[in-house]
């Protein structure tokens, strides 16, 4: 690992403070966790939008799905059974 300085707002620093507090762990736990999940978000918002790029491309065709029609309804009965 290494170690880095920064900078933070001491308002923001108090809120930390307190979750790391309530959670039992460190300032240096809670950051690397905050920004594993940051970078995550970033990553998937990216594929969200490469998506979106890929449909606005290429929209679906009326009719290019109907062949999974029939797969995609399920019979009440099961439905209910999977729920019980």
């Amino acid at each position: 690992m290494k170690t880095i300085q920064m900078t933070i707002d001491e308002a923001l620093l108090t809120q930390v403070d307190h979750a790391v507090q309530e959670d039992g762990t460190n300032r240096s736990a809670f950051m690397r966790q905050a920004l594993e999940e940051a970078l995550r978000h970033r990553r998937i918002a990216r594929l969200e939008e490469q998506d979106k790029a890929g449909y606005l491309a290429h929209p679906v065709e009326p009719g290019e799905f109907d062949v999974w029609f029939e797969e995609q309804v399920w019979e009440e009965e099961e439905v209910w059974s999977a729920v019980k």
